[in-house]
């Protein structure tokens, strides 16, 4: 992970599209401060697309898609994509699953729920589980006491124990069922939406996380950054961002938005 500062200056203005997750990279201490929410804006008032790939629920990214100065959102760590069309006044939604798929998912993850919560003393299912439409998120530190390593393992073990796939971030374990990830689902959207293939042209889009959950990301993307918290996670990231800022969190966000408008006055 080599310094933000260093990144070439043909590399930042090669960038058409800022990816970035939201917890602990866009917020700071679970709130979204001026500077980060001002960053998207002017990055996309300058012409790059901003889409947020988070593991946060459909219901918080209905509103993220139509409030916040964003070309769409991708939620759920990849279940769905959802964009607002400002001229038809309409959301646009689309699921990685069917409706029936994600019916009988939702039934098998109530079963990882009871066993999570019988084997996992203090774990606890997270409180924005009642807006999310195809996946469990459960709380190990955003509103329990925070869970050592080992029961964050067992609660990832339970997960893969009745079938589903269970990633980390840096507040929940989020499981679900299916093929797609935050990887898949971006490359979708940047396709569909803005006309980006990333089997061609990874080079035009940037992504910017902070924990194991954005490993895929960090791993395909060659112009990945990681929040200067991501180093918190240095031994648990399969792979790793291939910058990082000298700030941790929203301020680690602002910092990489300045050196791309930089190139752009």
């Amino acid at each position: 992970m080599r310094p933000i500062s260093e990144l070439p200056v043909d590399v930042r203005r090669g960038v058409r599209a800022v990816l970035t997750d939201i917890d602990d990279t866009l917020t700071d201490h679970g709130r979204l401060p001026a500077l980060a929410y001002t960053a998207m804006a002017r990055l996309k008032e300058a012409g790059l697309a901003v889409v947020p790939i988070t593991g946060r629920p459909a219901g918080w990214c209905d509103l993220i898609a139509r409030q916040w100065p964003v070309d769409g959102v991708v939620g759920e760590n990849g279940a769905f994509y959802f964009r607002y069309d400002d001229a038809t006044h309409t959301m646009v939604r689309c699921y990685a699953r069917n409706e029936e798929a994600r019916r009988q998912d939702r039934q098998a993850l109530d079963a990882i729920r009871k066993a999570v919560l019988a084997e996992v003393p203090g774990a606890a299912v997270a409180s924005d589980q009642n807006y999310r439409e195809a996946d469990l998120a459960i709380d190990f530190c955003e509103d329990v006491a925070s869970l050592p390593k080992e029961a964050i393992d067992r609660i990832v073990r339970i997960f893969e124990r009745f079938g589903a796939t269970a990633k980390v971030s840096s507040i929940h374990v989020n499981g679900w069922f299916g093929t797609y990830d935050k990887l898949t689902t971006s490359a979708r959207f940047l396709q569909e939406v803005l006309g980006i293939d990333v089997r061609t042209d990874a080079d035009a889009v940037m992504f910017v996380g902070d924990s194991p959950n954005d490993a895929p990301m960090f791993g395909f993307f060659a112009n990945s950054v990681g929040v200067a918290n991501v180093l918190a996670f240095k031994d648990q990231l399969s792979s790793a961002p291939g910058w990082v800022t000298s700030q941790p969190s929203a301020r680690g966000f602002a910092e990489l938005a300045d050196l791309l408008l930089a190139v752009r006055r």
